[in-house]
C-alpha cells in the first residue's frame, strides 16, 4: 500500500513464530539423522542435554529437573525476554541485536516462574535456546538446516531464515492501525532466529501444507512425531507441543499455530483428517487465527445447524469484580459481556465465558466457577486453577508511598515509581537504555496496574500486575511485578 505494489502470492513476508515449528522438526531430524560431527561425539541425546546445560546459568539446570522437551513445549517455566525486555528499558521501535542482546538477556535468566513441566507459559526464549542449541551441537547454523532439511524438500523455493526485522526482504511492508483510524507502516528493529526468523511467500506455504500433509501419512515421519499431543508432568494432556497448538473445531481436530510482528499478523491451520490445510498472512493486524477458522469451517461445512436459541442465564453478580491469584501475583478483572457472557482479562488479552449456569461458564480455554462467592478459573491450556481473592477496590491510603527507585539484582534492572496530581507513571532502566514511562492504575490493597500497550514484541505484554510489599512499621521495602508471560519478578526498595 505504502508504495502502490500489491502483494501477490510470491511476495515474502515474515512468518514469525509458524518458525517454531519448523526449528522443532530440525532438532527431531538432528536426533535421527545427526551431522557428521555430532556421529564422532556419539550419544545424540547427551549432546543437547550436555549443550542446554553449558548454555543456561546453573540455578536454572540445578534441582529444576529442567529438560530440553520442556522448552519445546513452552512448559519450561523461564520467563519470555520480549517481555523481560520492558524490565531493559526497551522502546516499541527499538533496536535488539541477535548476538549482544539476546545474550545479554540470556545471562540475566537465572530463575524461573513455575516448576518445569507442570505449566504451560508462552515464551520465545525457549526457542531462540532449542535454535542456538541446534547451532552448537550440529556445527551448522539455522539457516543452512532449514534450508537442506525443511525448505528444499519441501519445495519452499524462496523461503530462507531472515533474522533482522529491520531489514525484511522488499516490497512487503506491515502495517498497524485500522481502516477508521488509518494506517502507518510498523517500525520493526528486532532480530530473532529461533522464536522467529523465517521469511515466506504464500507460495512457500502452501508447498509446506502439501509437505506436511505428505508427512502425516508417513507413521515414523519428523512432522508425525512433533504433531502428537504431549502431557504435563500431572499426566494431564497439553494443548501445545514442538512448536504446534492442537486445537478442536466443532469437534475436530486441527493442528496449527499463529505468528505476530508488529504490523503483520499470520495463522496456518490444518485438519488431518480431512487432509485440508488453511493459510492465512497479512500485513496488518487483524485476527487472522478467527479468519482461518472461519475459512476452515467453510470449506468444510460444519458450521453448526440452525438449533433452537434458549434464553441466556444470566450470570450471577459475584463473578464481577477485580481478583487477585497469590500463586502467580497476578489481577484478573471479570465484567460482563454482554446477555450469558463474562469477560475475563488475565494473560494479556480478554476472554469471553459463556454462562450455561449462573455460577458456571466456559469458553475453549477456562471453565469457571462460582466457589462461596469467589470465581475460581481452571485455564486448560495453562493447566492451572486459579484460586482468586476479590480485592478491596478504593483510593491509595498514601501515594507518596510507593514513590522511589527500586532495585532488581537477579535481572540488573531498576524500576522508578514517580508522580503528582494523582496520577502514578513507573519506567526502567536496564542495558537498552531508559524505557518510556508507562501508566499506573490503583487496583487496592497495595496493588497496582502499569500498562504497557506496545512493545519490543506484538502482540505486547499488556497490564503488568504491580505488588508493593510493607515492612511490618508499614514503609515500602519492595515491589513484585509480573505478567502471564514473566511473572514474580521482585525488586527492593533502595
Amino acid at each position: 500500500m505504502q508504495n502502490l505494489v500489491p502483494m501477490t502470492t510470491s511476495t515474502l513476508m515474515p512468518i514469525c513464530s509458524i518458525t517454531k515449528q519448523m526449528v522443532c522438526m530440525i532438532l527431531k531430524d538432528l536426533e535421527r539423522n545427526p551431522t557428521p560431527e555430532m556421529v564422532k561425539r556419539g550419544n545424540v541425546s547427551r549432546q543437547f542435554s550436555d549443550a542446554l546445560h553449558q548454555m543456561l546459568h546453573p540455578d536454572l539446570t540445578t534441582n529444576t529437573a529442567l529438560e530440553l522437551e520442556h522448552l519445546c513445549h513452552n512448559q519450561s517455566g523461564i520467563r519470555d525476554y520480549w517481555a523481560m525486555s520492558m524490565f531493559w528499558g526497551a522502546h516499541p521501535d527499538g533496536v535488539f541485536r541477535l548476538e549482544e542482546d539476546a545474550k545479554k538477556a540470556l545471562e540475566r535468566t537465572k530463575s524461573l516462574h513455575f516448576e518445569p513441566g507442570t505449566q504451560y507459559s508462552y515464551c520465545n526464549l525457549n526457542f531462540y535456546i532449542l535454535a542456538r542449541l541446534i547451532e552448537n551441537v550440529s556445527g551448522q547454523t539455522l539457516s543452512a538446516l532449514l534450508t537442506e532439511r525443511l525448505f528444499l524438500p519441501a519445495q519452499m523455493k524462496t523461503a530462507r531464515l531472515c533474522a533482522d526485522n529491520a531489514n525484511l526482504p522488499p516490497p512487503c511492508v506491515g502495517y498497524e492501525g485500522t481502516e477508521s483510524s488509518g494506517f502507518i507502516p510498523a517500525i520493526n528493529r528486532m532480530q530473532w532466529s529461533g522464536d522467529a526468523g523465517v521469511v515466506a511467500s504464500l507460495k512457500d506455504m502452501i508447498a509446506y501444507e502439501h509437505y506436511l500433509l505428505t508427512c502425516w501419512d508417513e507413521e515414523k515421519s519428523v512432522y508425525r512425531a512433533i504433531a502428537q499431543q504431549q502431557s504435563f508432568k500431572d499426566g494431564t494432556v497439553a494443548q501445545y507441543g514442538y512448536g504446534l497448538k492442537h486445537v478442536t473445531i466443532r469437534g475436530m481436530a486441527t493442528i496449527g499455530h499463529g505468528g505476530a510482528l508488529r504490523g503483520f499478523r499470520l495463522h496456518r491451520i490444518q485438519a488431518p483428517s480431512e487432509k485440508v490445510a488453511v493459510v492465512v498472512m497479512l500485513n496488518h493486524q487483524a485476527d487472522a487465527e478467527e479468519a482461518a477458522q472461519d475459512i476452515m469451517k467453510s470449506v468444510l461445512d460444519i458450521f453448526p445447524s440452525h438449533v433452537p436459541q434458549s434464553d441466556p442465564v444470566n450470570p450471577s453478580p459475584d463473578w464481577f469484580g477485580t481478583f487477585y491469584d497469590p500463586d502467580a501475583q497476578l489481577v484478573v478483572e471479570i465484567r460482563h459481556g454482554g446477555q450469558g457472557h463474562v469477560i475475563v482479562s488475565y494473560a494479556g488479552s480478554d476472554e469471553t465465558l459463556i454462562c450455561v449456569g449462573e455460577n458456571e461458564a466456559g469458553s475453549n480455554n477456562t471453565v469457571g466457577i462460582i466457589d462461596g462467592g469467589i470465581p475460581k478459573l481452571r485455564r486448560l491450556v495453562d493447566n492451572r486453577v486459579l484460586d482468586v481473592k476479590r480485592v478491596a477496590t478504593g483510593y491509595p491510603p498514601h501515594k507518596d508511598d510507593y514513590l522511589g527507585e527500586y532495585y532488581c539484582a537477579e535481572i540488573d534492572s531498576t524500576f522508578r515509581c514517580s508522580g503528582a496530581g494523582g496520577m502514578l507513571y513507573g519506567h526502567f532502566e536496564g542495558y537498552l537504555g531508559q524505557g518510556p514511562p508507562h501508566l499506573m492504575r490503583y487496583i487496592g490493597e497495595d496493588i497496582w496496574m502499569l500498562s504497557c500497550p506496545r512493545g519490543l514484541d506484538a502482540p505486547a505484554p499488556g497490564n503488568w500486575t504491580v505488588v508493593f510489599q510493607r515492612a511490618d512499621h508499614g514503609d515500602i521495602t519492595s515491589v513484585t511485578i509480573g505478567c502471564w508471560l514473566a511473572r514474580k519478578v521482585v525488586f527492593v526498595k533502595r
